[in-house]
């Protein structure tokens, strides 16, 4: 059924083609990465409940066996092993008193 297409018809064709892929290309690339920040997003997200679960953990195992709540952060990452990136985390620990449990708060740095 080539019998009616010429050469002006065959370079339309390619010049059709080549500006369907410069417009897809953007969007594709803009796509992959909203997928991508999504991806870091969530691994954060679960890198920062991990975190608490393990300050939860720290505390309460120190109050348990020492019988009085961590004097500081560096107490427990000395003591307990806890270990995070300082570099993605900012943790806020409030001691209040030996016997009163601490404030902690943990923010995810930008």
């Amino acid at each position: 059924m080539h019998r009616f297409t010429t050469a002006a018809t065959k370079s339309s064709d390619r010049r059709s083609k080549s500006i369907l892929i410069y417009l897809l290309l953007p969007v594709i690339l803009v796509a992959f990465y909203m997928m991508i920040t999504s991806v870091d997003r969530s691994t954060v997200d679960r890198q920062k409940e991990s975190l608490q679960n393990a300050l939860e953990r720290d505390i309460l195992h120190c109050y348990a066996v020492e019988g009085f709540y961590p004097p500081s952060l560096e107490y427990m990452e000395v003591h307990y092993g806890l270990n995070y990136d300082h570099s993605v985390f900012f943790v806020d620990y409030v001691p209040i008193g030996s016997n009163i449990r601490p404030d902690v708060t943990i923010i995810v740095k930008e």
